[in-house]
């Protein structure tokens, strides 16, 4: 191999932060808010992702509802850039527009070959339920992806990729939601990973109608050519209610493994947070969901997971940390790959629910989340928080 081409490699599969300004970790603010419900258009703001480019600049994504803060209706999927580590925000830019119906559940990721944006999403009608989709009332939801080469700024129009990512039985579909992953080690770096939830219709002959939370389950969606293509990975086929994996994240492991955490949709299981272990790049569980023991005190949420750039950088988790409701976000740390997690960080008792984790640059670790002060959905607020405190070096 010539050192033009190692080189050109190296370059090719640098950490996202590696070529953030230094000026961004010493950025003075603690806290911004890019979403306020009500304004710019739309009647509520949820389900936020984020991710941070080769450039150096934040992409907060969010669903803009415009009817108010219920999953159904005319709904856009929106994005907000940051230029200066999340203290302040550009204009709104409307990604994917419902125009009626619902576009949802954005899942952004940086290629690691070309530094482009891929963002993958769902769609479906915008009188259809989550409800109704599941009981086969209406059509199941679709699959889109979307692309951006010039930082964030303009994304190429959906373009369905429902046929490559989901089986002919299934009928809801929901890509994460939370920034996807691209594996930057092992023998598949480069692939782009989303994880996934769909729900599949009963077996013929069963007085099921489908909307029962066993149908409920876990699969990745997985290209190795920047987006332009997908395939389905693995598939949790397993419907007998003990554990009914949800909205789903996933995060590399220092040793390639990747780790997938998901919602526990009314399992019978201990607990309402699941994982699972994949040893070759998404395409089969080398250790199936499980309950997660040590994540005992997060409610019935979404939840993402990070992990840390460097050696010996501990594995994120963020979500509610009362059992009884949506408030207190946390951050919490695992030094052994996701097997026991402890409370790092709580940033604010309010009410909080879904949440999104980036890492700003080596020092600094942004968490996008919904909150509020009467309820969880009046605001998406950016927090930056130190490495340190979260136990990285």
């Amino acid at each position: 191999m010539t050192h033009l081409r190692r080189t050109l490699l190296a370059t090719a599969f640098l950490t996202p932060f590696a070529s953030f300004p230094a000026a961004a970790a010493a950025t003075p603010c603690v806290s911004s808010t890019p979403y306020v419900s009500g304004e710019g258009g739309y009647a509520s703001y949820r389900i936020p992702a984020v991710v941070g480019t080769r450039q150096g600049t934040l992409l907060a994504f969010a669903e803009g509802r415009r009817d108010g803060p219920g999953d159904t209706g005319d709904i856009d999927i929106v994005v907000r850039r940051s230029v200066d580590g999340g203290c302040t925000w550009g204009p709104l830019i409307v990604v994917a527009a419902g125009d009626g119906g619902t576009r949802g559940n954005p899942a952004p990721v940086i290629d690691p070959r070309t530094g482009a944006v891929v963002l993958v999403s769902c769609a479906n009608d915008g009188d259809a339920t989550e409800a109704r989709i599941m009981r086969g009332e209406a059509p199941a939801r679709r699959v889109y992806v979307q692309h951006s080469r010039d930082d964030g700024r303009c994304f190429t129009s959906p373009r369905e990729i429902t046929a490559d990512v989901a089986l002919p039985s299934w009928r809801w579909y929901a890509t994460g939601p939370g920034h996807a992953l691209a594996l930057t080690r092992g023998p598949y770096a480069g692939r782009l990973v989303v994880a996934a939830n769909h729900s599949a219709a009963p077996p013929v002959g069963s007085p099921d109608t489908g909307r029962e939370y066993r149908y409920y389950g876990g699969h990745a969606l997985c290209s190795d050519d920047g987006g332009r293509s997908w395939r389905l990975g693995f598939v949790d086929a397993d419907h007998d209610g003990t554990a009914n994996v949800n909205e789903s994240s996933v995060a590399q492991l220092p040793d390639g493994r990747l780790y997938f955490s998901a919602r526990d949709q009314g399992g019978s299981a201990p607990g309402n947070r699941l994982d699972a272990l994949s040893e070759d790049g998404g395409t089969t569980l080398s250790r199936p969901y499980a309950p997660q023991p040590t994540l005992a005190r997060v409610p019935v949420v979404q939840g993402s997971v990070l992990q840390l750039h460097g050696s010996g950088g501990p594995l994120l988790f963020s979500g509610p940390s009362d059992p009884a409701a949506r408030r207190a976000m946390t951050v919490w740390r695992s030094t052994d790959g996701g097997a026991d997690f402890t409370p790092a960080v709580t940033p604010s008792p309010s009410p909080a629910a879904y949440s999104d984790l980036v890492q700003v640059d080596a020092d600094t670790v942004g968490l996008l989340y919904e909150t509020g002060t009467a309820g969880p959905y009046e605001t998406i607020e950016f927090r930056r928080l130190a490495v340190g405190e979260l136990g990285g070096a």
